[in-house]
């Protein structure tokens, strides 16, 4: 018998079981209307066919959680329809369309290290850690004084991802990125 999950214990990166196929948790969001039950609002990606929908459960709904095996792997490159990977043990190469990490992409550098996650034999996706550091490339100088709290402007980093940073952050420093959500952590 599968281990069973309800949607209290959604987790991005997590793959269930629905409509008999396997489904990657992209994001999730729990909403507490104030009139009427509780629901989580849920994007989940296939695994086979790569459809990116969104899904809506009740709280506490369960579904078969389908575990994932991890392994290894250090990127090397973006060749334009498929990403380049490395097996950390044998150092095997291994190609997987750009599509599946497309949205991991913009935070890698080339020999970053990942962990590929495979369902059943295949891959369905990378994971990254929960944190990386960048340089940033391009932003607007802060202005001296403007000190107002929670204040930010975006950022090009040197993968070409834009994440909001404080006023204080300048061209040239190195930033903690969390790549899960795309958000500024500390200057490293």
């Amino acid at each position: 018998m599968a281990e069973q999950v309800n949607t209290n214990q959604f987790k991005n990166g997590m793959h269930i079981e629905l409509e008999g196929g396997v489904w990657r948790i992209v994001g999730f969001q729990h909403v507490k209307p104030g009139k009427g039950g509780a629901f989580v609002r849920t994007k989940v990606k296939n695994i086979d066919s790569g459809a990116v929908v969104d899904r809506t459960f009740r709280a506490g709904e369960k579904f078969a959680r389908v575990f994932t095996e991890t392994k290894n792997m250090q990127y090397l490159y973006d060749s334009g329809d498929d990403v380049v990977l490395m097996d950390e043990e044998n150092y095997e190469q291994m190609t997987l369309p750009r599509s599946l990490v497309a949205d991991e992409l913009p935070y890698l550098q080339p020999t970053s290290n990942v962990q590929l996650l495979m369902v059943g034999g295949k891959p369905s996706g990378i994971q990254l850690p929960s944190s990386v550091e960048l340089h940033v490339t391009d932003t607007e100088p802060g202005v001296k004084g403007d000190t107002v709290s929670n204040v930010t402007k975006p950022a090009t980093l040197e993968t070409g991802a834009v994440v909001q940073v404080p006023l204080f952050v300048n061209v040239g420093e190195r930033i903690k990125v969390d790549p899960r959500e795309g958000r500024y952590i500390s200057r490293a």
